[in-house]
This record gives structure tokens, C-alpha cells and sequence, in this order.
């Protein structure tokens, strides 16, 4: 021991274990502080009872002896931040040449394991800038999987670590997979296993076990979560691509095969698995289920599962039957059955689809959104919101129509409630500025529109009396509440609480204030005794397609009326205004074309209740 710490200790200074301690940290030692972090031994000055210690941004810090003992500790030479101090230029070349060894070296240093956020933080900004390190990162975990001799967790947050001597990537991988618990986890697992799938050098013997394990449980929760056996066996499939020497020991258990036994719970299915694997459950369609699998893509596509629409047509597409699909959707608009999901997708893939840009496209969006009013009110729907933000589309369907059909849509957007009276003013803009024409349209729409009654079936009216109460007796008064709490927050100019409870406070008015005119207009009918001797309000029209020689069959009802699955359309449609009047055997021109009234009968009648009667008189009065 260096004499002049003896004596420190036999004058009582300095305890025995301290002294052994400080005679490990003579200058020019490493040290680590738990506090000043790494640091180096400048100097000892034993009269004053002091050690200076050079740390970063701080040079020679004073720290009494007794202190320094107990709260140091020393860096051996091998130590990452020692190299790192004392050879800069060499850790850089290590860096380049050998990342795998230069991260060994910082495990090493940082008690065997440590987080890509602590290594970044000992070589950053001495090794790299902070671009330079992402950079270099990416490189480096690639070469550390491949080398076998790194565990690295999926997670970011979860540190690396040395692997075991004799325990390879792939015995680690197997491990992880038979320790799985849940068959979530196992899934997890297998997904790894087919991501490192170069690591396994017998997968005979390594992997076949796997497959058996995995088709086991995929048969087992079929029944209670086929989405999980869907998943199970397209990462089965992955991993037989991969290694062709492995065999399914389920001969039955094929994705095509799993496709047909679920068919009919394909449309729940889907939306529960993640995009890749949805599609290529798509993809494996027409091969699966033969002729009949267009007819299944065309009903998944009318589900409100917005990623599906987007990804079937790609499947007609690579099948060929694009022609097909076309067919469909161009029904669908005529019928107005298309939903949302399907023309939000329509319009921004309208290049690939134009012969569906057409004045029908826009009655088809304005029933779209009737739909989604009625269902969740005073919401704005990302179709309306499209259809209002794309100037251009318009344009586009109105751009080679006929000024008949544009004079059709125009009045039929003049009867929406959907839009307050600047926006409608906006899309009518819209419309001149291709029909300059119609600009008379506009000119005393209002009141027009005020004066023509409104004829409506009594289960019609009663569901918008009902959303009437609701909206006066419920929603106001909780939105005025609302707006009053918000205000108790202050500040109103940064207060998000108050400006989105008057935001909603001006769609509930205007939502009201609609009603309030409809209502007031409105007629309620049964469709009793209705003129068959001509298409009229309450009859039911057969009709012939000239072109096709098909027919179709339409019932006429009121305003409000309106289930294209069943042909029940208001007589304020295209169809119903162009049918409105014919006799039998005269000819009426469709959005479809020309059509042969055939038919004409009396619709089922539609009883009002007495509360309903009452409260229209009173209105009328």
C-alpha cells in the first residue's frame, strides 16, 4: 500500500477498505460515477485529503478521498468508454471493419446486456452523428443476426444480450416456440422462425415437429377463432415454401380447403387479420371456390370493410374479369346499393373506371350518405367529405352527359338534407360550370322548394318524428350542457372541448332546422286506392329492358322510401321522376336505357298509427 495512504489510515482519516480501494484509481485509471458517468484519475493530492477526476465537460473535479473510494468504480483497459478514451481512432475502424465485435465489446461492458438505445448513447456523437448511427445500426443488427451469437428481442425496449456458448439462433428460436403458451404467442413464434428460416441447418429434423404442433392447434380453434386458423396456416405454407423437404401431416388442412368450410363466415373473417395475409385469402379465392368465387368477391366487396374493397378488384383484375366487376358496380350505382367503402374507393380510382363516372354516380353517393345520416346523425363521412373537397370530380361526371340527366341530378340534390345551403350552393357552381344552362335551376330553388308538399309514407314520417324528438328532447340539451361544462374549462381560444361542443351545437340546428322544413312539408299517405291506370305514387311497375329483353320490377313509394335490395325507391329518384305518369306499353327512358312499362299494380298499403295522423294534422293546421 502507497505509504502516505498507511498513513492516512493510522491517523484515522481513511478507512483500510478505502485505502485498498484508492489504490486502484492512481492516475490515469477509467472510472465510472453513478452520477458524473465516466471519468478519468487526473491526479492525487493526499495533503488535501483530495483526488481530481477529469470527467466529461467537467476537468478536474475534487473528490475526498473517503468519497472517491466508496463511489468510484474503476474501468478496466477492455472496458468500451476505456478504448473508446484512450484509442478513438481505433474504435472508429473497429466500427466499420467488425460492428458484431464492437457491440460484443459494449454487452461486455454493460453487464452483459443493453438496449439499442443505451449502445447508440456510448457511441453517439463521439463514433457518429446521430444520421451516421441509424445508418450504421441497421448494418450492424443484420451482421449480428446473421453471426447466431446475439439474441435480439422483437421489441426495441428490450435489451440484447450475448446467446449462451452451444446455443444457437435456432435452438433459441425452437425454445421460443415450445415455451409459447397461448396460440397467439405461437404464432409469434412461428413468424420468427420462418424469418430466420436461413439459421436452421436440419429442418427436417428442427422444424417438422413445428408444422405438426401448429396444424394441431390451428384444427383445434377453427371453430371458435378461424381467423387465427387462417393465420396459423398461411405462415405454415410460408415456412413448407421455404424448406420443400418438410411435409404437412394434416393432407387435408389446405388454405383452399379452409376457404370453402368458412365461406359463409368470410365477410366476419377478414377484417380480424392483417392486410397481407387478407390478401392473399383473396387471391386464393377463385381457386378455392371455382365458378361461384366472382359471385363471393362481389358480396365481400359490398361489406363495410374499406381495406377489402380496395384489394378485390386487383383479384378480378389478375382472373380477368374485370369486365365482371364493372357489371356490378355499374349496378349497384343505378340501384343505389354501392356503400360508401365502395365509392369513396370508386372515386379515387376513377381513371381505371370511367365508364362509371356519370351523372347516376352522384344520386348513388347522395343515397350513400342518406344511409350513414340515418344511422349515426351529424356526422361527416370521409364520402362526403371527398365528394365536397374533389372539385374536379364533377367534372368528371358530368363532363360528356347528357343535360337531361344532369338536370335530374341537380334536382335531386336540391332535395338532399345532407348539406347546408352555402356548401349546396357550391356543388350546384359545380354543375353550371358545365351545364351553364342550368343555372335557373338555382334561381328560386328555396322557395320552390318551400312551396311543393312532400308526399311520405307514415312509417317514414314517424322515423323522422322520432328523430325529431330525439334530436329537440336528447341530443340538444346534452350538447348545451356540454357547451357549458366546456366553458368552465376557460381560455375559450385554445379550449378543444368547447370548440367541438359548438361545432356539433351548429349540425344539431341545421339538423333541426331540416326536419323542421321537411316536416312541415310533409304528407303522410298509405298508398291506398292509388291510379293504376298509370305509373303512380304507390304502385308497383314492371318494367322490360329493350336492350337486354330483362325486366324489373320497381315500387313507387314516398319521398322518404328507399331499399334498393327490395326496388323501393322514392318517386323524387331519376327512375321514379322517368317512370312518374307512364301508361302500359309506353316506353320510359331509364339511367340504363330504354325500358317497356309492362305492368302496373296497387303497392301494399301502409297503415299510420293514430298518434301519427294526429300529430301531422296539427302540423298541417
Amino acid at each position: 500500500m502507497d505509504a502516505e495512504l498507511e498513513k492516512l489510515v493510522e491517523a484515522g482519516k481513511l478507512t483500510s477498505k478505502a485505502a485498498e480501494k484508492l489504490e486502484t484509481l492512481k492516475p490515469g485509471i477509467f472510472c465510472l460515477h453513478k452520477s458524473w458517468g465516466f471519468g478519468r484519475v487526473a491526479e492525487w493530492n493526499l495533503l488535501l485529503n483530495q483526488i481530481l477526476i477529469d470527467f466529461k465537460g467537467k476537468k478536474g473535479h475534487p473528490m475526498q478521498l473517503q468519497y472517491a473510494a466508496e463511489n468510484l468504480t474503476v474501468i478496466p483497459p477492455e472496458h468500451f468508454l476505456a478504448r473508446k478514451a484512450g484509442d478513438l481512432g481505433g474504435m472508429k475502424k473497429l466500427a466499420k471493419d467488425n460492428p458484431s465485435a464492437l457491440v460484443r465489446n459494449i454487452l461486455e461492458s454493460h453487464e452483459g446486456k443493453a438496449t439499442a438505445q443505451e449502445i447508440g448513447e456510448w457511441m453517439i456523437p463521439d463514433l457518429f452523428t446521430e444520421l451516421e448511427w441509424k445508418r450504421w445500426w441497421e448494418s450492424a443488427r443484420k451482421q449480428m443476426k446473421a453471426s447466431g451469437a446475439f439474441s435480439i428481442p422483437a421489441k426495441k425496449t428490450e435489451p440484447i444480450q450475448m446467446r449462451a456458448e452451444g446455443v444457437s439462433q435456432a435452438d433459441e428460436l425452437i425454445d421460443a416456440f415450445n415455451n409459447a403458451r397461448q396460440p397467439k404467442q405461437q404464432l409469434a413464434a412461428l413468424e420468427q422462425i420462418v424469418k430466420f428460416a436461413s439459421q436452421f441447418r436440419e429442418p427436417e429434423k428442427q422444424l417438422q415437429p413445428v408444422i405438426a404442433a401448429i396444424e394441431n392447434v390451428a384444427t383445434r380453434n377453427q371453430r371458435l377463432h378461424p381467423e387465427l386458423a387462417f393465420e396459423l396456416v398461411l405462415v405454415r405454407d410460408d415456412l413448407l415454401e421455404k424448406f420443400p423437404q418438410l411435409k404437412t401431416t394434416h393432407i387435408g388442412l389446405t388454405l383452399a380447403k379452409l376457404i370453402v368450410e368458412e365461406e359463409k363466415r368470410l365477410m366476419l373473417i377478414l377484417p380480424k387479420l392483417p392486410a397481407a395475409k387478407e390478401k392473399r385469402i383473396l387471391q386464393t379465392l377463385p381457386a378455392a371456390l371455382g365458378e361461384r368465387w366472382s359471385a363471393r368477391a362481389l358480396q365481400l366487396m359490398q361489406s363495410v370493410h374499406g381495406r377489402m374493397v380496395a384489394q378485390i378488384p386487383q383479384v378480378f383484375r389478375d382472373a380477368g374479369k374485370k369486365a365482371e366487376l364493372e357489371t356490378m358496380l355499374e349496378r349497384s350505382i343505378r340501384e343505389h346499393s354501392a356503400t360508401s367503402e365502395m365509392l369513396v374507393w370508386l372515386i379515387s380510382e376513377r381513371e381505371d373506371w370511367r365508364e362509371l363516372i356519370n351523372p347516376e354516380l352522384l344520386t348513388a353517393i347522395l343515397s350513400a350518405l342518406e344511409r350513414e345520416q340515418h344511422s349515426a346523425p351529424g356526422r361527416a363521412s370521409k364520402l362526403q367529405r371527398l365528394l365536397v373537397d374533389d372539385r374536379q370530380l364533377f367534372q368528371d361526371m358530368f363532363g360528356e352527359a347528357d343535360v337531361a340527366l344532369a338536370r335530374d341530378a341537380m334536382r335531386r340534390l336540391q332535395l338532399s338534407p345532407l348539406f347546408d345551403e352555402l356548401t349546396k350552393r357550391s356543388l350546384f357552381a359545380r354543375v353550371v360550370k358545365v351545364f351553364p344552362d342550368l343555372e335557373s335551376m338555382i334561381v328560386g330553388a328555396q322557395s320552390q322548394e318551400k312551396a311543393q308538399p312532400l308526399v311520405v309514407s307514415w312509417s317514414s314520417l314517424e322515423k323522422r318524428k322520432a328523430e325529431y324528438e330525439e334530436l329537440v328532447k336528447k341530443k340538444i340539451p346534452e350538447n348545451t350542457k356540454e357547451i357549458q361544462i366546456a366553458r368552465s374549462y376557460g381560455d375559450l381560444s385554445e379550449n378543444f372541448e368547447y370548440k367541438a361542443a359548438k361545432q356539433m351545437q351548429a349540425v344539431l340546428v341545421r339538423r333541426r332546422s331540416e326536419l323542421e322544413r321537411d316536416l312541415a312539408r310533409a304528407r303522410g299517405t298509405s298508398f291506398e286506392n292509388p291510379d293504376t291506370s298509370r305509373v303512380s305514387i304507390g304502385t308497383v311497375v314492371t318494367v322490360l329492358d329493350k336492350e337486354s329483353k330483362k325486366t324489373e320490377t320497381y315500387t313507387i313509394l314516398g319521398a322518404w322510401d328507399g331499399d334498393p335490395d327490395r326496388h323501393i325507391i322514392s318517386y323524387q329518384t331519376a327512375i321514379g321522376q322517368a317512370l312518374l305518369g307512364k301508361k302500359v306499353g309506353e316506353v320510359a327512358t331509364l339511367p340504363n336505357g330504354e325500358c317497356e312499362t309492362v305492368s302496373i299494380e296497387p303497392a301494399p298499403i301502409d297503415k299510420p298509427t293514430p298518434e301519427t295522423v294526429t300529430e301531422t294534422e296539427a302540423v298541417s293546421a
